[in-house]
């Protein structure tokens, strides 16, 4: 069934509310059977099994995914309804995940969340079969509103902003932004869809402070308290 006219204005309204977006790139997040059931291949665990496949195991850290999902989900931001979080995997699996997804507090717990996403597709609320977590078709760029902003945190760009001036620099027209932040632990990531890379301290930060940090600058800027 086709949109009408009426349905498509209201997406594109929808389209320009004041939101800020966070895609967390190339995170590390493989699942693979080992001792007989499946698990998220991690260095701290699976270090014997990694080497013996001929991997790093610097490589596996999908501690990073954890520990931002939790920043973005429980910072203000999200609770006020202004946050939408994309994650990718560096297996190039997108995942949209919901504002009302409630990330499991322990490491293993979110182990096992992970591996029945990355098997079943979809994790659904257990008292209403609302998806919170799911895989969708990728490029990214076309679950983005049109023409928003799109920025690449690095730790190599030469600009340097503090998040609350960003928020501030598209205060006036509501419309939303995007933040792209590497769920990696060392190197950096590149982006054939942002428009401009910047870093928002002069010390290289851990892919969760970054989120920390610039979801409490859009916090400021926007008044949320």
């Amino acid at each position: 069934m086709s949109e009408g006219p009426r349905s498509k204005r209201l997406k594109l309204e929808s389209e320009k509310k004041r939101k800020l977006i966070v895609i967390l790139e190339n995170c590390s997040l493989e699942s693979a059977k080992v001792g007989g059931e499946y698990v998220i291949l991690s260095s701290d665990k699976h270090q014997g099994f990694l080497k013996k496949m001929k991997k790093d195991p610097t490589d596996y850290r999908p501690d990073i995914l954890h520990q931002c999902l939790l920043m973005l989900l429980d910072s203000p931001l999200n609770r006020a309804g202004l946050l939408q979080v994309y994650f990718r995997t560096n297996k190039n699996v997108l995942v949209e995940v919901s504002p009302q997804c409630r990330i499991p507090r322990t490491f293993d717990r979110f182990c096992g969340l992970m591996v029945q996403l990355l098997a079943q597709m979809t994790i659904r609320a257990a008292d209403t079969s609302q998806k919170l977590l799911r895989v969708i078709k990728n490029p990214i760029t076309q679950h983005l509103p049109v023409g928003c902003v799109k920025y690449l945190m690095s730790f190599a760009a030469e600009e340097i902003v503090h998040p609350r001036e960003l928020a501030k620099e598209r205060i006036d027209n509501e419309e939303p932004i995007v933040i792209v932040i590497g769920g990696i632990a060392r190197g950096k990531i590149t982006t054939d869809y942002t428009e401009r890379d910047l870093k928002i301290n002069n010390y290289p930060l851990s892919a969760a402070l970054t989120c920390a940090k610039v979801t409490s600058g859009f916090e400021e800027a926007w008044d949320i308290v």
